[in-house]
């Protein structure tokens, strides 16, 4: 059984073991997408067995959701053979699609697993709907956009591709300083090749100077005492925005992090499936049970609508010249930038814009080219504590990655730690409704009378509860003053039914700058 194309916004989550994916089949994913032993593109996290493909299948199946395995790598000469073989195991373990970036490896699918659904990779830098369509008259069935998008470059692919061919856009997590991920810098510098995987991270390293004449002397960067770093980007944050993506086209959100663990899985799927579901409410699709109330659609009007081009332009379609490689130079005028009127060399924003983009010579070649707009409608308001979740994992400095050119991501030079402000002190093994309620955890930190937690729920706002003065027990059920040992079984007083293997946090006492 493979479960068909949704027909709404997807969550899409990652999974770096069979536990990371059930947790976000728990916790709402639409559908997750995870390494297997091979030919990933991360292979620090243990990624998954052909038997854990076929027993998380069958657990994402019977939940509604869909299971995405990536075989993204550039194979070299001589894993041309073994990744046919992989992928001829793949076809036969449940799963619903392959992730790929090499138009070889697609072609190779298209006859050895035809009843796969092919995503095509960011990889492959899909920045065009022309690339986009080729790769659909190839056989895919979703575009994985690369992350130096903007949002009306979403907008203009969307407009120009088939209905039925996905947009993926990345909304949560790291964001890579190479293009699309193809970097040869830990490769260069550490022999681990990025591209199968092993990425050493310089872009994170710290770095200072180091003048020939004084070997030894090392000297900042910056202007601080640790020294500068150089290519560290902030961690992309997209929640607040979602309905601004959605509207633009995008039919798949991915969250980063298949080297994450359960509880970042748990807490960002949860956010942005809350998220999704205000969306779909306040747009008009969805009642508040989930009852279907209008099909689904986005909001871009596309080059066969009458209304295609007739004045809708808003504050994306007047940025849209200032995208990642345009004229949004450090302190230009952005007023001038994003008007028609003439620059000191005589020439419009947009022919400059254009020139700079294409590395053209001086003749400009006119177009009736039209930015595909989008059907305005009120911001969707997602509630306070929703916007909190994303500071209740560890996270650098968040942006909004390049889908605002003028908000777009930049480097944290002072530091590569991660910050960190809560953490997790619990997993609920079980709850009775003897004594008036009671919890069996799992401890990961320490938990005291009255400290107050959050149970993570699944599809809920978090469940707030102060630690009671009494009633905390060992495993052997003796009463303990306060859990203070991690990795074993303790039990406490609490009214309030809780899922098994649902996360229990705290604020730290001193936030951190480590993972979780």
């Amino acid at each position: 059984m493979r479960i068909p194309t949704r027909k709404k916004p997807e969550v899409l989550s990652p999974a770096g073991n069979l536990r990371g994916l059930k947790t976000a089949v728990d916790y709402g994913a639409d559908a997750v997408y995870c390494g297997g032993k091979a030919f990933g593109m991360r292979s620090a996290p243990k990624n998954l067995s052909l038997e854990d493909f076929e027993e998380g299948s069958r657990y994402a199946h019977e939940r509604g959701a869909r299971v995405y395995v990536t075989c993204n790598v550039l194979p070299r000469n001589n894993e041309i053979e073994a990744m046919r073989e992989y992928i001829g195991q793949l076809k036969d373990t449940g799963v619903d699609a392959l992730i790929v970036s090499d138009i070889g490896v697609m072609m190779m699918a298209r006859q050895v697993a035809p009843n796969l659904e092919l995503h095509v990779s960011t990889q492959a830098g899909v920045t065009n709907y022309q690339v986009a369509n080729a790769f659909y008259e190839l056989g895919a069935r979703r575009v994985v956009l690369a992350r130096e998008m903007d949002l009306q470059a979403v907008r203009d692919i969307r407009a120009n591709i088939p209905d039925d061919l996905d947009i993926e856009c990345f909304v949560h997590g790291a964001m890579c300083m190479a293009f699309s991920g193809r970097c040869l810098f830990s490769n260069y510098l550490t022999g681990r090749d990025g591209n199968h995987g092993e990425c050493a991270q310089p872009c994170r390293w710290k770095y200072s100077i180091v003048e020939e004449k004084r070997p030894g002397q090392y000297f900042p960067i910056e202007q601080t005492e640790n020294g500068a770093y150089l290519f560290n980007s902030q961690d992309m944050n997209m929640l607040g925005h979602l309905d601004d993506l959605i509207d633009s086209g995008a039919t798949s959100l991915k969250i980063e992090g298949r080297a994450k663990s359960a509880y970042y899985i748990a807490a960002m799927t949860n956010a942005y499936k809350t998220a999704v579901n205000e969306y779909m409410i306040q747009r008009g699709f969805e009642d508040a049970d989930g009852n279907i109330l209008l099909p689904f659609h986005d909001r871009v009007i596309r080059p066969s609508d009458p209304d295609y081009g007739q004045g809708t332009e808003d504050q994306v379609m007047r940025n849209a010249d200032a995208a990642f490689a345009g004229v949004a130079d450090e302190g230009y005028d952005r007023a001038v930038a994003t008007s028609d009127a003439p620059e000191p060399d005589g020439m419009s924003s947009h022919t400059r814009s254009t020139r700079r983009k294409s590395n053209t010579a001086v003749e400009q070649i006119e177009t009736d080219w039209k930015h595909a707009a989008v059907c305005p409608a009120p911001h969707v308001e997602l509630p306070e504590w929703l916007l909190e979740e994303t500071d209740k994992v560890a996270h650098r400095d968040y942006s909004t990655g390049f889908y605002y050119p003028e908000h777009k991501v930049t480097q944290n030079t002072d530091r590569s730690a991660y910050f960190r402000s809560w953490l997790v002190v619990g997993e609920v093994l079980s709850w009775s409704a003897d004594e008036g309620g009671r919890v069996t955890l799992m401890s990961r930190n320490k938990i005291e009378p009255g400290q107050q937690v959050e149970f993570l729920l699944p599809g809920e706002r978090p469940l707030a509860y102060i630690v009671p003065e009494d009633g905390l027990r060992d495993a052997d059920g003796t009463p303990v003053p306060a859990i203070n040992n991690p990795a074993h079984v303790f039990s406490m007083p609490c009214p309030h039914q809780v899922p098994i293997n649902a996360a229990i946090r705290s604020r730290t006492k001193k936030p951190t700058l480590k993972a979780e």
